[in-house]
């Protein structure tokens, strides 16, 4: 029994069985409903609820319902950061909230490249005033970030840009929401992922991906 479950956490891993972690975004709460973090139009690289939407992510309790954004034009091969369309585009803040970590120290790497330093690469942390859950930011750009610990930042607010740090392959924003405080866990996937809806986009308030994302003009 002990190596059949070995077996298929290896499996698992290694994406050749395709299965979610079994969680419904219907009944783990808290859910959160927060503003999309980009002033204009976005791709959903990964996101939803489905391995055929969402697969390196859904596999794993951490970030369950995590989402990858992507600009055109991507998917190049490139190994230019700056071809690509969200390279060094303004990050917003989806929430009111506290700013409990904040870091852009670490360098950006050559896309596809091997050379990963960390898994979350540059990023902002912020406690969300409405639920006291955690919402992560993550391969943001080296010396980008405009927010520092205990601030207060309200939704639309910048807070760094997009860059290629960390485990990515291109340049992105990964961003997620949790139940614990990333400062207080030995290890990024060790907490508990959340539902993650956004509003005041034109679109599903869960996109998947593939979804063309435009969010609504504010006077």
């Amino acid at each position: 029994m002990i190596s059949a479950l070995l077996a298929l956490h290896l499996l698992l891993t290694m994406n050749i069985v395709l299965l979610p972690y079994p969680a419904r975004a219907q009944t783990v709460q808290p859910s959160v409903t927060v503003s999309w973090p980009f002033a204009e139009q976005t791709v959903v690289g990964w996101g939803g609820d489905s391995t055929s939407t969402n697969l390196p992510h859904v596999i794993w309790p951490s970030e369950r319902w995590a989402y990858d954004l992507l600009m055109e034009p991507y998917h190049m091969g490139s190994s230019n950061p700056e071809d690509y369309g969200i390279w060094n585009k303004e990050v917003l803040s989806p929430v009111a909230g506290t700013v409990i970590a904040a870091y852009d120290d670490e360098p950006d790497i050559e896309p596809g490249s091997e050379e990963i330093l960390s898994l979350e690469g540059n990023h902002v942390y912020l406690k969300i005033h409405e639920t006291g859950t955690y919402l992560l930011l993550n391969h943001l750009k080296m010396d980008s970030v405009t927010v520092k610990v205990g601030d207060q930042v309200k939704p639309g607010e910048v807070l760094g840009r997009v860059g290629n740090s960390g485990s990515t392959s291109e340049p992105h924003l990964h961003i997620h929401h949790q139940r614990q405080n990333p400062d207080k866990m030995l290890h990024p996937v060790l907490v508990e992922g959340l539902p993650l809806y956004f509003t005041g986009i034109n679109s599903n308030p869960m996109p998947v991906k593939g979804t063309l994302v435009t969010p609504e003009i504010k006077d």
